[in-house]
């Protein structure tokens, strides 16, 4: 922990809690948003103890929107929100026994009547919150942001561990919560049938699972190996006062709940059990990543309460990462889309967590500098936050005294052209974007994702395929191929073949934003393309704006300004966006143009369902969303209206029919826009 002794002022203090506060709610956006985390639990947590600690010797810096009075959030726009009936808090955590026995100490100290403590395994998914009325699920919450979640509930109805009709003498409306996660079995067979594909494997279950749930179309939730386990019952009537009794009961209903619960009546105890589940963990067909321990009684679970985000009755013991011991064998360079560099160590296999690790990313030169590393040597690896593996350290004693120190190449390793390190930057780049192979593809990759012009059909293997059979070498070329040129490649039936020639006419409907984010400008991400497109709504006057008109942009800093300003220098760049005008490409936003910062549609929430023909459903949604509506993905009271399209959905329509909510066709909609 960091020593404070040498903060002079106020405005040190001060400085210190904004970079920390500014560290955790980046990290928890990719975590609980984009479910990308960088760092390992330990590592956040650590950051999250220090600012706690800074936050109560200073109270003067409090701020009511700091980390520390959240919980986190994995709220998505494009589902309702709904507002949780007992508020969904995180757990503290903690990482040795000396925190547990503390934990104790403190229940003892408040409660002067013997009782038990409920020890239980801490799955490693996503949290999801179920709601029963009468026996029947008619409401499943993501934790969200701890007051409000999104409502899941036609994913959650597809796994099928979840009860939809309960069994037995249950109470007429209660709450339960549990996980929801990928067993590591179904999830190695599912990335096996995506890979099959030609489509990205899930980076883990963790995030395969919280993934999962956010997807719009519940018929691919189904198709996904998700299981759940149910912990916690919640209502102003439950069976018992206990909660172990409470998940005995909610078993015999019908709920999935795990039979690894113990009762513990000492601290000792609850050391046992944790110590043989760290050991036996690798041995469960599903991850966990530590133990959760609870005050059985609920009624002293009442009495001692809540802090500002976790309960005082509970608390969660998290593993250290496991570590292993194997050979460094060599280190391979990957390019990307960038021309970054990044280092990959291969590694002697050996089993870690749960799975067979033989590589490991060293991220850049600099790591491998600061590791000392050298040919051959014993290295030290763990997996962060159980998921990706790393190297932490060398076992020098085990050494070779002839190894020498790995030395960082100088040249790209696939095109051989001399790399460069830009002023700040920890990579390495090859600045031979135009002709170095991985690069073209992996633009090409980054051009037809899901956020970008979204081409189905078109995965990595056949954008490989393409640029190996000569047919492309920049993403216009997609708009010049045809089926007998696909249909003559290996593995692509003439029936696929006519399926990717018409998602890629399709994707000349994409607005302007998604295909400046297609483009794959350098620090151009969906959030600045957006931007860019609502301040600056035409290629042409985008090419033509100074750095100082960027700059004025939200969120547009020099870094930014400079990148944009130097993709359009280069020449071959305006050739590449002309053959994409000619492909009939959306290079301006219009709708932007035509109606700026109009609220005609605030306080107005809309659900788009069906096909339209005079505008797509991502223009429509740009259309309620630059008015200052709001878009929702499923018909609710809160709906005002619903746009309806051809083959909609029954449901949506009859539900919405049933609440008296204004439907209204594509041609209508549009009026309401003109008036």
């Amino acid at each position: 922990m960091a020593n404070y002794a040498d903060m002079k002022n106020n405005d040190a203090i001060a400085a210190k809690i904004d970079q920390l506060r500014k560290q955790l709610h980046h990290h928890n956006h990719l975590y609980y948003v984009l479910n990308k985390p960088s760092i390992s639990d330990y590592e956040f947590d650590q950051l999250m103890n220090e600012l706690l600690r800074l936050e109560t010797e200073y109270p003067q810096f409090n701020d009511i929107n700091s980390p520390s009075r959240r919980v986190g959030s994995d709220i998505n726009e494009n589902f309702e929100q709904i507002p949780h009936k007992y508020p969904m808090l995180s757990l503290g955590n903690t990482y040795n026994e000396s925190e547990i026995r503390d934990f104790d100490n403190r229940i003892r100290k408040l409660i002067n009547s013997n009782f038990q403590y409920v020890c239980e395994l801490k799955f490693d998914g996503a949290a999801i919150g179920l709601t029963y009325n009468n026996g029947k699920l008619v409401r499943a919450v993501t934790r969200g942001d701890g007051d409000k979640g999104d409502d899941v509930t036609p994913n959650v109805k597809t796994i099928k561990s979840i009860p939809l009709i309960l069994n037995g003498n249950y109470p007429d409306e209660f709450e339960i919560r549990g996980e929801i996660f990928m067993p590591r079995k179904g999830f190695e067979a599912y990335n096996i049938e995506r890979q099959k594909k030609g489509e990205d494997p899930l980076a883990n279950p963790r995030n395969g699972a919280a993934g999962s749930l956010k997807l719009l179309n519940s018929a691919l939730v189904a198709q996904r190996p998700l299981d759940c386990y149910l912990y916690y019952l919640l209502g102003s009537s439950l069976p018992t006062n206990f909660h172990s009794q409470n998940l005995q009961k909610a078993k015999e209903w019908g709920f999935k709940v795990s039979e690894h619960f113990k009762i513990c009546s000492s601290i000792d105890e609850i050391i046992e059990y944790i110590n043989y589940w760290d050991k036996e963990r690798k041995n469960l067909p599903y991850d966990i990543d530590g133990i959760v321990i609870k005050v059985d009684d609920i009624r002293l679970q009442e009495k001692l309460g809540f802090t500002a985000k976790s309960p005082r009755w509970a608390i969660s013991y998290k593993f250290k990462a496991e570590q292993v011991n194997t050979k460094l064998l060599s280190i391979d360079y990957q390019v990307g889309r960038t021309g970054a560099i990044t280092p990959v160590a291969n590694l002697e296999p050996v089993f870690l967590a749960g799975t067979t690790v033989k590589r490991a990313s060293l991220h850049n030169s600099d790591i491998i500098a600061n590791l000392g590393l050298h040919k051959g040597d014993t290295v030290i690896i763990e997996k962060g936050g159980e998921i990706i593996p790393k190297i932490t350290s060398v076992v020098v004693d085990e050494r070779n005294d002839t190894a020498e120190p790995i030395a960082f190449i100088k040249k790209c390793p696939e095109c051989g052209t001399t790399l460069i390190r830009y002023e700040g930057e920890a990579a390495y780049y090859c600045p031979n974007s135009m002709y170095c192979p991985p690069q073209i593809t992996e633009r090409i990759i980054h051009f037809i994702g899901r956020k970008a012009m979204n081409i189905d059909g078109l995965g990595s293997k056949t954008i490989e395929l393409l640029f190996k059979a000569n047919l492309i070498h920049n993403v216009a070329d997609l708009y010049q191929l045809n089926e007998n040129q696909l249909i003559e490649l290996e593995g692509i039936a003439e029936k696929s073949a006519t399926q990717i020639i018409t998602e890629i006419k399709k994707s000349t409907e994409i607005p302007y934003a998604r295909v400046l984010f297609a483009l794959g400008i350098r620090f151009v991400g969906e959030t600045v393309a957006k931007k860019l497109a609502k301040a600056i709504p035409s290629i042409e006057q985008l090419q033509n704006t100074s750095y100082e008109e960027l700059i004025k942009v939200e969120e547009i800093g020099d870094k930014i300004a400079q990148s944009i300003l130097s993709f359009f220098n280069i020449e071959s760049n305006i050739e590449l966006i002309n053959r994409l005008k000619k492909a009939g490409i959306q290079f301006k936003t219009t709708t932007s143009a035509l109606f700026p910062n109009s609220q005609k549609f605030s306080n107005l929430s809309f659900v788009i369902s069906g096909k339209f023909t005079i505008k797509s459903r991502d223009e429509l949604k740009e259309l309620i969303e630059i008015n200052g509506g709001k878009n929702l993905s499923a018909v609710s009271p809160n709906t005002d209206y619903l746009i309806a399209g051809e083959n909609m959905g029954p449901a949506k329509l009859s539900k919405a029919e049933k609440l008296g909510i204004k439907i209204i066709n594509e041609t209508e909609f549009i009026e309401m826009v003109e008036k």
